[in-house]
């Protein structure tokens, strides 16, 4: 019928013609498998996905669902070659055609090691893996972080490890999906909810081997970006020896495996004990052979010619003192001998011209105006006197009192 439209001149309308290629398209192209290099990739606000695949010939628009895009393990960056599933729908409005994509899956290994170089080449120049940014680990963690899953044998083998090597540390657990879709999404979600916890001293990101599809998470930008800007240092453990993701790059500190992250995150219990008695009887022997070389020594000063010097010095000078001494005590009672001599002699001398043994021989003293006469010139008769006797004063009057 469509075949004769132009001959019978059916006119349609814009929405009739577009309904009529939306219906051949989508009933002929209902499942395609596809393969190009992603352009123009574009995660909407709302989860959706849009974008373009290319060849050298050609391009066509793509979209992926939210539901849909969920159980792809990476993120798409433009240039990378993938193979979508899906089906070719018509977008009225715009009249434009489109692969509806169900599934996207790398076309082969080589794409996404080209994605991990292309990010890798990325953060490094960015710094992000430069060893100035590295956080040192602490030697005695009390709380460890480890960001895995937790129905994981690496997470069980990190647990082994901890009570094996250092019972006393507290592990503190932040479960977060390791493969698939939205993994790295939720092992930045992880890493920032450990920062907010307190105290917490160092944090474990890994998971145990598998292929680069499996370990693709830890080779993701938001989680590059999420180690790099935590608080807290965090050391690797992803896969195997021989697995190296941007994860472990960004890492302050990379370990070949988890069991391996606990092992350098825990001190050794057994070690320290062995440290402590090793310690503890190397340091008893040294400081028992310090105090008997001290002892010695100090014995030796002490007996030498050089240390006795001094003492005979000071017995010499003590001897010394001992006669000086001696001669200034000798010197000083001869001083007071002798001036107690000179003080007997002054006092006999003034016992001798004792007024009152005068008088006291029957001697008297004449005083006029209270002045002792001693010569008879010097007596003056019209003068009151005194006669002065050891037993009293007699006052004798002038003529002139008398006939008064």
């Amino acid at each position: 019928m469509d075949l004769n439209l132009f001959e019978n001149n059916v006119i349609l309308s814009v929405s009739e013609l577009t309904r009529r290629i939306k219906k051949t398209l989508e009933e002929n192209f209902s499942q395609i498998t596809v393969e190009g290099e992603i352009s123009n990739f574009k995660a909407h606000i709302s989860g959706h996905w849009y974008f373009s695949l290319k060849d050298t010939d050609a391009a066509i628009s793509c979209m992926m669902w939210k539901g849909m895009n969920n159980y792809v393990f990476f993120t798409p960056q433009d240039g990378m070659k993938v193979i979508v599933k899906g089906r070719i729908t018509v977008y009225p409005p715009r009249g434009n055609y489109q692969i509806e994509v169900r599934s996207m899956q790398p076309s082969g290994i080589g794409e996404l090691q080209a994605a991990f170089e292309k990010l890798k080449a990325k953060l490094s120049a960015e710094g992000l893996f430069d060893e100035k940014y590295k956080k040192p680990i602490p030697a005695f963690p009390k709380r460890i972080g480890i960001v895995t899953a937790i129905d994981g044998a690496a997470f069980r083998d990190m647990i082994s490890v901890a009570k094996r090597r250092f019972p006393l540390v507290e592990l503190v657990i932040a479960p977060s999906k390791v493969q698939g879709s939205g993994s790295a999404e939720s092992i930045a979600k992880s890493i920032a909810q450990l920062n907010k916890e307190k105290n917490i001293d160092v944090i474990i990101v890994g998971r145990g081997g598998g292929s680069i599809e499996d370990l693709w998470a830890f080779n993701e930008e938001i989680v590059a970006r999420s180690i790099f800007y935590s608080n807290i240092p965090i050391i690797s453990g992803v896969g195997h020896e021989i697995d190296f993701t941007i994860a472990d790059y960004v890492a302050d500190l990379r370990a070949p495996t988890p069991s391996a992250a606990m092992e350098i995150a825990t001190p050794n219990l057994v070690e320290i004990f062995a440290f402590i008695n090793e310690f503890s009887y190397n340091s008893t022997y040294f400081m028992l052979n310090l105090l008997k070389a001290k002892k010695d020594n100090v014995l030796a000063q002490l007996n030498s010619y050089g240390f006795k010097t001094p003492e005979n010095l000071l017995n010499q000078y003590e001897q010394q003192l001992d006669i000086s001494i001696y001669k200034i005590s000798g010197s000083i009672d001869k001083i007071l001998l002798k001036n107690k001599n000179k003080i007997n002699l002054f006092a006999k001398s003034i016992e001798q011209y004792d007024v009152k043994k005068n008088l006291k021989r029957g001697f008297a003293l004449v005083k006029q105006n209270n002045q002792i006469v001693t010569r008879a010139t010097d007596f003056n008769k019209n003068l009151e006197s005194v006669l002065r006797f050891y037993d009293g004063d007699v006052h004798l009057l002038t003529n002139k009192e008398k006939n008064d």
